[in-house]
């Protein structure tokens, strides 16, 4: 918490060094300012399962091209390449596309990546996306498998990104063999966040790890608030 505060702190400071490593440990409400909504009403900390934050159903906005709805954003800074992990909940009802989405390269809601980690994979479920002024569009070929959430399970994901090979891995509990592998260099830059297209679930144990960090104006939400 406090590398992220500091970050923030220098951001708001006119400042443009950044940390190495952002951990964000959500045990409880972060400080206002932490985040950008899409719909701040839709997310909230909770002490379920042990506590972290909370996507408590669909959220209220109208992305410009079908895409995700419910995206929380880590305010005043982005990232070019880097590697995220964190602890996921999904605690929805289980259908084919039951998810969870791990946001990055975000510069515009009409600009921006995300990882869609779902029961059954199809063309439009389980797969890395790119949402590049027109809908969504898949960067790979559908899985043979999903992933499992179960009932009230946390699971470690890990998100690795590398821009200069266009690298785009994803891990699901075994971090010794990707769910997901992606290969684009379409956006470099872009800010980092969770959320789904319309379920409920929670993140905590957030980490960040990247030397290609700056800060952005926190002033300015891309979602217009």
């Amino acid at each position: 918490m406090r590398n992220l505060v500091l970050l923030l702190a220098l951001v708001l400071a006119g400042c443009s060094a950044a940390p190495d490593r952002l951990d964000l440990p959500l045990d409880a409400p972060p400080p206002e300012g932490t985040f950008d909504w899409s719909d701040a009403e839709a997310f909230g900390w909770s002490d379920r399962f042990g506590g972290g934050l909370a996507l408590k159903g669909r959220a209220d906005y109208a992305p410009p091209h079908r895409s995700p709805l419910a995206i929380a954003l880590l305010d005043g800074v982005e990232f070019r390449s880097f590697e995220l992990e964190a602890d996921l909940l999904q605690s929805g009802r289980e259908y084919g596309h039951r998810d969870l989405c791990l946001f990055f390269g975000f510069q515009e809601p009409d600009r921006f990546y995300y990882v869609h980690m779902a029961t059954t994979p199809d063309q439009n479920a389980h797969n890395v996306f790119l949402v590049n002024g027109a809908p969504r569009r898949n960067l790979i070929a559908p899985r043979e498998r999903g992933v499992d959430w179960g009932q009230e399970e946390w699971h470690h994901v890990k998100l690795m990104r590398d821009v200069d090979t266009g690298t785009i891995r994803v891990w699901f509990d075994d971090m010794e063999a990707p769910v997901l592998e992606a290969e684009d260099r379409t956006l470099e830059w872009g800010r980092v966040g969770f959320g789904s297209f319309d379920d409920e679930g929670m993140i905590r144990n957030l980490q960040i790890r990247s030397a290609q960090s700056r800060p952005v104006d926190p002033a300015g939400s891309p979602f217009g608030g």
